[in-house]
């Protein structure tokens, strides 16, 4: 009776620990004197870690350990980084150190994510319903851990939120002691790299609406790097607290994703992707028109409050049609590579083109730096314009696409 509930709390802790840092962290770094080069590579580090994760997983996680005591090993580790390394990075004023630090942490942080994912799965009993559920418990850990370092604490620029991350983390470890037994799910299996890295579902690239959907979501995620990097920064332009109206695009996207089977059923795979890669089009557009000496808070807030269907419209329809359309045999690789392609490598070219490309070529020189808040936005804007256009253009679905379960 206590398995469902203690899975909703591991979720709530899961996601508290990286909203504790991750939305301020983009405003913590210019507070240090640091440059913008440093705030790319820290939101570099998790799509980093991404694409390494899946081989840490499938080649000795998934293999040899209960996935309860890898997730508490893991956030252990991350909490000593976090408590003890990083605070003397920041302590010395070392930018260097304090990248490789994030990088680290990263390192212990990413995987454990698809770990609360497997604990999750193996002890629920219907996860078509009861999954959600759960899964939503991890949005109100964002939202509240957002909100304690933004709000509660006026914690934006300072460093006492790597102190929230590492203290959750301790509790996110504790938590994990007390999960349910869950063996290693690939235990006394040969599992290759390959596989692994999602590599058997390039079958599916063969058939052109894949293809298309793959090559629009790896594209798209290169513009979308610029509200995870920048975003926070931005908004501080408009309110204190950057990072408590942030997480109004949490809230957002509990209420999306609650109607999200109506809208599926409504509008199909293809309007939903195309909705949400519009709505990031809308969403930069009114970001670039609001910047400026008096930026007009209701687009920043509107651009916000669009996170609902930017994430769950483009995100989460993407998943579900990834699923649709693999073999029963490749869906898990088929949902690696996705991730791969778009959390990782996408979303790293992204973080890298908005530092070096737009951010310091829009930025004035001298020694009060400002940034050109209307050309940062307005490029991705048009970047993901014409990423919609070529996936309205080229993407078909079709029903008989589908794989058969």
């Amino acid at each position: 009776m206590l398995k469902f509930p203690l899975l909703c709390v591991m979720m709530f802790l899961q996601f508290f620990v990286w909203g504790s840092w991750y939305v301020t962290a983009g405003t913590f770094v210019p507070a240090m004197g640091w440059g913008q080069d440093t705030t790319g590579w820290v939101y570099s580090a998790g799509p980093i870690a991404a694409m390494i994760s899946p081989l840490f997983l499938g080649l000795i996680a998934d293999r040899f350990f209960p996935s309860q005591f890898v997730l508490a090993f893991m956030h252990l580790l991350g909490a000593v980084i976090m408590l003890v390394l990083i605070p003397g990075a920041i302590e010395a004023k070392d930018a260097d150190y304090f990248e490789w630090y994030v990088l680290a942490y990263m390192l212990c942080y990413m995987p454990t994510l698809g770990l609360t994912n497997t604990v999750a799965f193996t002890h629920i009993e219907r996860p078509e319903k009861q999954f959600p559920i759960a899964r939503v418990f991890g949005t109100f850990g964002w939202i509240a851990a957002v909100t304690l370092v933004s709000k509660g604490l006026g914690a934006d620029e300072k460093p006492v939120m790597f102190l929230v991350a590492g203290y959750s983390s301790i509790g996110m470890a504790a938590l994990s002691i007390l999960l349910p037994r869950t063996p290693p799910p690939l235990a006394g299996k040969q599992v290759g790299i390959a596989e692994t890295l999602g590599l058997g579902a390039l079958e599916l690239l063969k058939r052109p609406s894949f293809f298309v959907f793959m090559l629009c979501s790896f594209l798209i995620c290169i513009p979308l790097a610029g509200y995870y990097s920048y975003g926070n920064q931005f908004t501080g332009t408009v309110w204190e607290n950057a990072g408590f109206y942030m997480s109004f695009g949490q809230w957002a996207e509990v209420f999306f994703m609650l109607i999200m089977p109506l809208c599926f059923a409504k509008l199909g795979v293809k309007k939903m992707l195309a909705i949400g890669m519009l709505a990031w089009v809308v969403r930069y557009g009114l970001w670039s028109f609001g910047a400026g000496a008096e930026p007009v808070a209701w687009m920043v807030l509107g651009g916000i409050l669009l996170h609902g269907i930017c994430y769950d419209f483009f995100f989460v329809t993407g998943q579900i049609y990834v699923d649709q359309q693999a073999r029963p045999e490749i869906r898990g690789q088929a949902q690696s590579f996705l991730v791969i392609m778009t959390q990782g490598v996408g979303m790293y070219l992204g973080a890298q083109i908005m530092t070096d490309i737009v951010i310091n070529n829009t930025t004035t020189a001298g020694a009060a730096k400002v940034v050109g808040w209307e050309q940062v936005w307005w490029l991705p804007c048009l970047g993901a314009g014409a990423i919609l256009a070529l996936f309205a253009l080229l993407f078909r679905e079709k029903k008989s696409d589908a794989a058969v379960a």
